[in-house]
């Protein structure tokens, strides 16, 4: 954590520990060095098992388990903890138990290399009208709230980048 902590921004530290913590609770080992990956792997059916319910979907895919995105974040998390270990040299890990991705054989008998473990749907963002952003901001309770969706909206600012602002960052002068 001390590397990711000087690497990182404070959010991806926590959100890095998070991932951590849900590993290690649902592949409870003695120690990093006896991670299999069949232990991965059970990990990976975990995630996709449903979260509320088989009736409980989300309405862009259908899907009743955690989004692929969430679960690729989560496996990128601990096959970089693996890859610090390796190169540490001391915690007796000497392979990476997180499997980079699926080989199989194409027509004509080829080998085909490089398809991915998780595959996470590219996704556009949408563009909402004017009607519904009205809608949206005025249905927000504090000024807080109407400041982040205007910096938001406004200034093209992300999610993140928005909840990363600090007082000292703006600068009504310069705009």
């Amino acid at each position: 954590m001390d590397l990711v902590a000087a690497r990182c921004r404070p959010n991806t530290l926590l959100a890095q520990a998070f991932d951590f913590k849900v590993f290690f609770t649902v592949v409870q080992v003695g120690s990093p060095s006896q991670v299999t990956s069949a232990d991965v792997l059970s990990f990976i059916a975990h995630q996709r098992s449903p979260r509320r319910g088989s009736n409980v979907v989300r309405l862009e895919d259908g899907e009743s388990s955690l989004s692929a995105r969430t679960i690729k974040c989560r496996l990128a998390s601990v096959a970089g903890l693996f890859d610090y270990l390796i190169v540490r040299g001391d915690a007796g890990v000497v392979a990476n138990p997180v499997p980079r991705g699926v080989t199989t054989k194409g027509a004509g008998r080829r080998v085909i290399r490089g398809v991915p473990l998780i595959r996470a749907p590219r996704t556009l963002p949408r563009v909402i009208n004017s009607t519904d952003v009205d809608r949206f901001t005025s249905a927000l309770r504090t000024d807080r709230d109407r400041a982040m969706v205007d910096a938001m909206l406004l200034g093209g600012l992300r999610r993140c980048e928005v909840l990363a602002l600090r007082l000292e960052d703006l600068d009504p002068g310069q705009r």
